[in-house]
């Protein structure tokens, strides 16, 4: 099984990503309704390729990690949150996921980065156990945060040193 490549996004991916975003978009870990046309840049304000990883497989963009801030303070400019992590269907299991998170964190670490956080939604089961095996610990739970598919789910806030 090859092993991903991970690299800094560029500009040129943008189209790549947008679509990669719209082709997983599925309640399991998204709390923004499903995306339609016209749909919006993959690149905005907030968030451009400095603030992305991508994993290929075969030369293909198969995933990504967006590393940001989670506040704008400078007190709390120590840490970076992990504010999307997205696999293509088909390179599931090839250990793609776990890439960009080491990946991710090795990238909040070379920015002086203390801590890493995320958010993972309470039924994401598969992502809270890789999460875990990657050091990740349950920090806080928000429980019935959001109403997704007729249900009530637990936005879980997980977090780690990177010291």
């Amino acid at each position: 099984m090859p092993v991903p490549y991970i690299r800094h996004a560029t500009l040129d991916d943008e189209e790549t990503l947008g679509r990669l975003d719209r082709d997983t978009w599925s309640t399991r870990h998204a709390v923004q309704p499903r995306p339609q046309p016209p749909y919006e840049p993959f690149y905005n304000d907030r968030f451009g390729p400095r603030d992305h990883l991508v994993a290929e497989l075969d030369g293909a963009v198969v995933g990504y990690i967006r590393l940001g801030f989670p506040t704008p303070l400078a007190c709390n400019s120590h840490v970076r949150q992990i504010q999307g992590l997205v696999v293509a269907e088909e390179a599931r299991g090839a250990g793609v996921a776990r890439a960009l998170l080491r990946a991710a964190q090795d990238e909040a670490r070379r920015q002086g980065a203390r801590r890493i956080t995320l958010r993972v939604l309470g039924h994401n089961t598969a992502a809270r156990k890789l999460y875990e095996s990657e050091g990740f610990a349950v920090e806080g739970v928000l429980p019935e945060e959001f109403f997704l598919d007729g249900e009530y789910v637990d936005d879980v806030c997980m977090g780690r040193s990177l010291r």
